[in-house]
């Protein structure tokens, strides 16, 4: 089923998702269940029970299909799909040859179908053929396919007697989403859960876009090993952030042997997990790792999510106070939140009286983090101490570290808690540190009382993190794709004529790169390419000495590595003795195949940060803006940021501030600050050269651009045709 008439934007990639009527797959009339069976030993037994169940739960008609049964759970059987009477909703596919099935719901013409069966691209080449085979059979169809490679869990009984904000689940492991479904049972509500298998059709954006859109839905938690397409994924993400609903993803893929993996378990590309990472930052989604760490988080942002939108709190981020019975544990607490990079104010001089004034002894600390002692806790001087805390003008978040059941203090104290909570916007964060069994304060007074409530300070960290990053985020989101650009820029009709001068694959040399670059308003250094001794030191004289000469190729693209690059020459005896012998050299290293244009006479520009800029294509989602700051930062650190475009002029400069070596940009040691801005419009520029030019160009190199006081200036650069 070929999506058609989705907008697109000058690269060719969707401006919005598909529409997908996902309330009759998730909430389905009639059931089909194709393969159905009840006896002990069949495999299909317990799906097909399932099924029959959730039909009389729901007051939907259920048909059980068998070509050999006569009735299954009490239910006749229908020999064929084709028998069965009236529109179908939902055909499950129970059977070994499940293509072959689903050609027949094809033609049945049910509305949505399911495949549970593995054996397609998650185990190799045969697998890729048939599942491709799947793939046609759905794009010519009319039929919305969920799998294959999938399980039932969309169909689970989700308890109804929970209330707040819910968690929606999105599984491409119906396993690893087991246990955030059964938060359940630790009172966190649950009221989605989409497997999605290999996703030949149905896909991770589809029930994004259709779960942030339920009003009772507050997160979307998700566990996911590639996607299917890298834009579906950005628009989704960018639905979720336009409506405020956090998303929440452990993504499989950090480490070689992870992705090697996930492309073995569902088939998908899995993609460079530094440009996933770049997506999630660009569009708030918050990346955890363990299903634990999923679990807590998610129901700590269902939990806390803010009734009038964002909160407000200073630039600077949201203050937190830790607040414990124990000194060692505040210290310890206090240690970890400051080390996330969460501010941990002083409380005002009045809030430090009034807790020293008959509620907490003077000899403790109560600056932040307040230590009570423990026993103020256990009468009324402990709800005192919460709401004084809570009134605090420097305090936006309280976090309680309770690390063990005493039980003198657990009753009261959480008592308290709950019903400050009530009485308050600012979110109380909780732990619980005490083992199950020790005292029933977990489970029976902090989880129903609604507190994001935890059982280690590292998942506490980090759900505190995620609360101040989301609705900093939050508070300050546009959606990119608003301005994204429609029509090619007056720069792409010249940049394409330079680029028709490189074969298919092959690299534009140094000067025509620049040209090119200079097309899309990047200025480079001053350059002359001369084809002769005297015409150089004709082109230094003009430059003024000192120049930097270097052989201008599109075969010898690393001059430097090669020797073919010199510095600093400062006279035209000089000049006339590096041109002979840059040209001898070239000849010799890149033999007579090599093209040689000429050689390049250069300014020579000082001062000024390097910084590399460039563009790469990635085969999830396309053409990729990198920076880095040059030299030990690039090549020894790694210290370089992504973004996927279209992205806004504020968002190229968050991610600038990403790098390490920023404050190098911001000026250090007495140095004059960079022109940000220069470098911003070089980021700008790139961007719209990468949208313009999507599929034409594979690489494009700005090594280095030293962005000055004043300006930024083009040292070198590399544009490889696709």
């Amino acid at each position: 089923m070929s999506e058609r008439n989705l907008p697109v934007d000058v690269s060719g990639r969707a401006l919005a998702l598909r529409d997908v009527d996902l309330d009759v797959f998730l909430h389905p009339k009639t059931i089909a269940v194709i393969g159905a069976s009840e006896q002990s030993r069949k495999p299909n037994t317990a799906m097909t029970a399932k099924f029959e169940a959730w039909a009389r739960v729901h007051g939907a008609t259920f048909y059980p299909v068998h070509p050999e049964y006569e009735t299954v759970l009490g239910h006749p059987v229908y020999r064929s799909v084709f028998d069965i009477p009236g529109e179908l909703d939902l055909a499950i596919v129970l059977t070994g040859r499940a293509v072959e099935t689903f050609e027949q719901v094809l033609a049945r013409k049910a509305k949505f179908a399911v495949i549970f069966a593995a054996g397609f691209s998650e185990t190799g080449k045969e697998g890729e053929k048939l599942e491709q085979r799947l793939t046609d059979l759905v794009e010519a169809g009319d039929v919305r396919l969920l799998g294959p490679n999938t399980n039932l869990n969309a169909f689970e009984t989700f308890r109804d007697d929970l209330e707040g904000p819910s968690i929606a689940l999105i599984t491409q492991s119906g396993h690893q989403g087991r246990p955030v479904f059964q938060g359940q049972e630790l009172g966190m509500r649950i009221t989605h859960w989409a497997p999605t298998g290999n996703e030949v059709d149905l896909e991770f954006a589809d029930f994004c876009r259709y779960f942030a859109d339920q009003p009772e839905v507050g997160v979307i938690a998700c566990y996911i090993e590639g996607f299917k397409d890298g834009r579906s994924l950005m628009l989704a993400a960018d639905h979720a952030a336009k409506l405020q609903k956090p998303i929440v993803m452990v993504k499989v893929g950090r480490t070689d042997e992870g992705r090697s993996m996930a492309q073995s378990h569902t088939g998908h590309l899995t993609g460079s997990d530094a440009i996933t990472d770049a997506v999630f930052t660009e569009f708030g989604v918050t990346r955890v790792d363990g299903l634990d760490e999923l679990l807590e988080v998610s129901a700590a942002l269902a939990r806390t999510r803010p009734v009038d939108g964002p909160p407000k709190w200073s630039k600077a981020g949201p203050g937190v106070c830790v607040y414990a019975i124990s000194g060692g544990t505040g210290a310890h607490m206090a240690d970890m939140v400051a080390a996330a990079g969460l501010r941990l104010p002083h409380l005002t001089k009045p809030t430090q009286l009034a807790l020293h004034d008959g509620l907490i002894p003077p000899y403790l600390r109560v600056s932040n983090p307040v230590d009570s002692g423990g026993p103020p806790v256990a009468d009324r001087r402990g709800r005192q101490i919460i709401d004084a805390i809570l009134a605090d003008k420097n305090v936006d978040i309280l976090v309680v570290p309770i690390t063990g059941a005493v039980v003198t203090f657990s009753d009261p104290f959480t008592r308290d808690l709950i019903a400050a909570a009530e009485t308050t916007d600012k979110p109380i964060f909780v732990i619980w540190g005490s083992p199950p069994g020790t005292d029933d304060t977990y489970y029976r007074r902090l989880l129903d009382g609604g507190l994001p409530t935890f059982r280690t300070f590292g998942n506490c960290v980090a759900a505190i993190r995620a609360y101040a990053d989301y609705w900093t985020f939050a508070r300050r989101y546009r959606s990119p794709f608003r301005d994204a650009p429609l029509e090619q820029s007056a720069s792409a009709g010249k940049a394409r004529k330079i680029l028709a001068e490189a074969a298919p694959g092959e690299a534009l040399s140094e000067h025509k790169s620049k040209q090119l670059l200079k097309s899309y308003g990047i200025k480079s250094s001053r350059d002359v390419l001369c084809i002769s001794a005297a015409a150089a030191a004709k082109a230094a004289a003009s430059l003024s000495y000192p120049v930097v000469m270097k052989i201008s190729s599109p075969d010898l693209t690393h001059k430097s590595e090669l020797g073919l690059v010199k510095v600093g020459i400062g006279s035209a005896r000089d000049v006339r003795t590096a041109y002979d012998d840059l040209i001898r050299k070239a000849k010799r290293v890149g033999g007579k195949a090599a093209r040689l244009e000429g050689v390049l006479v250069c300014e020579q520009v000082g001062g000024g940060v390097e910084v590399v800029v460039g563009v790469s294509h990635d085969d999830l989602f396309g053409p990729v803006v990198m920076a880095g700051l040059g030299g030990v930062f690039v090549e020894v650190l790694k210290d370089v940021t992504f973004r996927v475009p279209p992205f806004p002029r504020a968002e190229a400069g968050r991610m600038l501030r990403e790098l390490k070596g920023f404050p190098m940009l911001e000026g250090v040691r007495g140095a004059a600050p960079a022109d940000l801005e220069a470098l911003l419009d070089v980021l700008m520029n790139v961007q719209r050269l990468a949208l313009d030019l999507s599929g034409e160009i594979t690489e494009l190199d700005i090594n280095p651009i030293v962005v000055k006081p004043r300006g930024a200036v083009a040292l070198d650069a590399l544009v490889v045709r696709a």
